[in-house]
Parts: C-alpha cells; structure tokens; sequence
C-alpha cells in the first residue's frame, strides 16, 4: 500500500517573505463606522459633505458633526453679555432692589446654546 501524496495545509508564518496573501490594509473611518454609504445612482461611494450650520436663536435643522445623524438641534437660553451689561447699568441707576436681575430674565437678552440630542455634543452659540 502506497501513502497518499497531500501537500501540508497552508501555514502563513511558515511561507517565506513575498509568499502568500498580501497583509490587509485597516479599516478607515467610514468602514469602522458602520459603513461606507452606498449611492445607488452613480454606483460609487456616496460622499458626506458637511458645513459650518449657522446656529440662531431658534432650533435648527443639520447632521451633527459629531454622531453624523440628522438632527434638530436642542436649544437652550442663558444669560450673555448683554444681560450682565443691562443688569449692571441698572444697578448704576439706582435700581438696586432687584429690578437689575430683570435682564436675565428676558429672552432677548439671553444666549442661546445648541447641542445634540443625540450624544449631547455641544454645537454653538447665538449671542444677541
């Protein structure tokens, strides 16, 4: 009886430089990411292009540039410089007795801070 002649299995450390399948490149952002989005269309990557989104004293509407989800941006009013500013002017005048706290409390003088809801990023500012 003869003994088979199978060649030994592929062994990778064993095979000499050059040899074998080339090493795999790492995964980039989009792929790690979840992946990279497809546009069916043009039948090639879709390609993101994100701006500057200019914040106002309202909510806006843009993709985060943070988690990259579509988003409507959550908004909350604190007071600025121009709250402090009118405060201690009228505390000059003589209005000390609490009428200078009136400025924070008056949505025209407050800033407005935007953030994500979804992962909470800090977006920007619109100071009046």
């Amino acid at each position: 009886m003869s003994k088979s002649m199978n060649p030994p299995p592929y062994n990778p450390a064993a095979a000499p430089p050059g040899y074998g399948p080339p090493p795999a490149a790492p995964p980039s952002y989009a792929e790690a990411s979840g992946g990279v989005p497809y546009n069916p269309v043009t039948k090639q990557p879709a390609v993101i292009v994100t701006s500057v989104v200019p914040v106002g004293p309202e909510s806006t509407h843009m993709i985060c540039p943070h988690c990259r989800f579509e988003i409507e941006s959550s908004t909350a009013r604190k007071p600025g410089l121009i709250a402090y500013l009118s405060g201690f002017v009228i505390f000059l005048m003589g209005c000390w007795c609490g009428c200078c706290l009136l400025p924070c409390c008056i949505d025209s003088c407050m800033d407005v801070h935007h953030t994500c809801p979804n992962c909470n990023a800090y977006l920007g500012r619109y100071s009046r």
